[in-house]
């Protein structure tokens, strides 16, 4: 979680929102990635998105098995899909999203039966300092 606070700093130094997330498999880094909606002028950009095309390229799989997703911030719709089509095990999160998070805030997406995988997952962790970063941006841009 610390590599995903890092480029959520990055993010914002590129003038992003502070957001970063890494994929693990077996003690190894498979991807990481940094939100770059603006600076890509692409919407689907979000961290985990990118983070997951990177470890795919790696791993040469679209599928990603057995591994961990750690992203500062809980997932919205479009993320929480993603980690199910790419069949990662667990999702580990820092702060809550009130507003657009799927996982636990605003719906329990991950655990609707109806999807063919299972993604176990874990919030809270550096919670903290994952919203501090983001309360800081936001207030310094209004």
């Amino acid at each position: 979680m610390r590599r995903a606070l890092a480029l959520a700093d990055r993010a914002e130094n590129e003038g992003e929102v502070p957001i970063g997330a890494v994929v693990v498999r077996d003690d190894q880094l498979l991807g990481e990635g940094w939100n770059q909606v603006i600076s890509a002028r692409d919407p689907t950009a979000h961290a985990e998105i990118v983070a997951l095309r990177d470890a795919a390229r790696v791993a040469d799989n679209y599928r990603l098995p057995g591994a961990t997703l750690y992203v500062t911030l809980e997932p919205c719709t479009m993320c929480a899909g993603a980690l199910v089509h790419a069949r990662i095990a667990h999702l580990v999160f820092g702060a809550k999203e009130p507003r657009a998070g799927v996982v636990c805030s605003t719906f329990n997406l991950l655990e609707q039966p109806w999807y063919n995988h299972k993604v176990e997952w874990q919030g809270g962790v550096l919670a903290q300092e994952s919203a501090d970063r983001l309360q800081a941006f936001f207030q310094a841009r209004r």
